[in-house]
């Protein structure tokens, strides 16, 4: 299962011409996301055209908004004459081919399905722009984020779209890590799978994270969330989860985890590695990969 989220096609934002040649290029908000940590932005010729959009965008957009964009398509990305392509998965493989024939050196990212796989996604990013220590930096602070905490309370992450991350998620890692244990498998639910309302209104776990009510529901989905919640009210704690934490992994590991731990009683998370600091040094050496990671965003 995915990391992302599906993506919506956004018109008429990009701007080739506006394009500095011989510079970095990205078509992926994903790969915008840990660029915005770890580049130099005098590297960057332009970012992802969803990045520019609040809705779709990972990277901040005040720092997005600096650079033009381009979409998925090989013309724009060539037009731009860049060093350097970093593409991910909202490109076909029929893009990224033409964008091989045409000369250009690409970096090809793929999806993580782990915490370890998006610490890769990071060295590998990193070391194809010359930024290692940045890379490092940025590992360290997630490392922080996620320091393991023993699982005391069940929770489940119920999306506007009913769905639950499962056993093999890297959500489901998050979790644990932040000292709960996903509820998905007591319900027997797959990797990704639709809870059933009944279940949840019978066997509600100690924690809900669900989204705002508005995220990307019509009114009759809207209305049936409501009355579901308003049921729980008293039996389970129901946070906000923001589903737009769950685009991409890199970066917005640190958030996701903040919104975690923060869902757990203040006696409980004590030793979850909460308000812990990233090392404040660390060396130029270049990254290299987890044994376990199979390759990336």
């Amino acid at each position: 299962m995915r990391w992302a989220l599906p993506f919506f096609l956004l018109a008429g934002c990009s701007q080739p011409a506006a394009i500095a040649p011989g510079r970095i290029v990205s078509n992926n908000p994903c790969i915008d996301a840990i660029l915005a940590e770890i580049a130099d932005p005098a590297q960057i010729g332009a970012v992802s055209a969803w990045s520019h959009s609040a809705q779709s965008g990972s990277a901040p957009l005040d720092w997005a908004r600096r650079f033009p964009a381009v979409g998925t398509s090989a013309e724009e990305v060539i037009a731009a004459k860049p060093a350097l392509v970093l593409t991910g998965n909202l490109a076909g493989s029929g893009t990224n081919l033409a964008l091989t024939r045409a000369g250009l050196k690409v970096e090809s990212i793929g999806v993580p399905a782990t915490l370890a796989e998006s610490r890769a996604q990071i060295v590998q990013i990193a070391n194809a722009i010359g930024r290692q220590r940045q890379g490092q930096f940025l590992l360290a602070k997630i490392d922080a984020a996620t320091e393991p905490a023993t699982p005391r309370q069940s929770a489940i992450i119920w999306l506007a779209s009913g769905f639950v991350p499962g056993k093999g998620t890297i959500q489901d890692e998050l979790l644990a890590r932040a000292g709960f244990e996903n509820a998905s498998a007591r319900y027997g639910l797959k990797q990704w799978d639709v809870l059933p309302l009944e279940t949840l209104i019978r066997n509600p776990p100690d924690l809900i994270f669900s989204p705002d009510m508005a995220d990307g529901e019509d009114g009759r989905a809207l209305a049936m969330r409501h009355r579901v919640l308003q049921r729980l009210e008293g039996r389970t704690r129901i946070v906000r989860f923001p589903e737009k934490l769950l685009l991409c992994a890199g970066p917005n590991i640190v958030e996701t985890m903040r919104v975690l731990r923060g869902g757990l009683p203040s006696r409980l998370r004590e030793g979850s590695g909460e308000g812990k600091q990233a090392p404040s040094s660390v060396s130029g050496a270049p990254l290299t990969p987890p044994a376990s990671g199979r390759g990336i965003l």
